[in-house]
């Protein structure tokens, strides 16, 4: 007979494994609530997005961004306008998460860039 659920983890690991055998445990980095990075933050992370990008396409691309929070693993900005909100998350949203990443020494993995009229 094949048990099922965490009948099946007790029978197999113990009484100890049934409690810790969940499902919910890789949706977890997403459930945790929202934070409100620092200006310092916020600022590390351009800093380093003008280095690699070059201070031309910084200046020219990501003029008035703000990185404002993170929720789960997924970060909130706002860009100057629609169209420079559009271009920035279709076009360095990979980059942006993995140097935000790093300043925030936190997985993220989901860039959401808004224009600050919906700020």
């Amino acid at each position: 007979m094949r048990l099922i659920g965490a009948t099946a983890a007790s029978a197999e690991y113990g009484p100890a494994a049934a409690s810790t055998a969940s499902c919910i445990r890789a949706a977890l980095p997403y459930l945790i609530g929202m934070m409100k990075l620092t200006r310092v933050q916020d600022q590390a992370i351009q800093a380093l997005m003008a280095g690699i990008v070059g201070a031309e396409t910084f200046d020219h691309v990501f003029a008035g961004i703000r990185f404002d929070e993170i929720e789960g693993t997924m970060l909130y900005a706002f860009a100057r306008n629609e169209d420079v909100a559009s271009d920035i998350e279709d076009s360095y949203s990979p980059l942006i998460a993995a140097v935000a990443s790093r300043v925030m020494n936190r997985q993220v993995d989901v860039v959401v860039v808004m224009p600050k009229v919906l700020q």
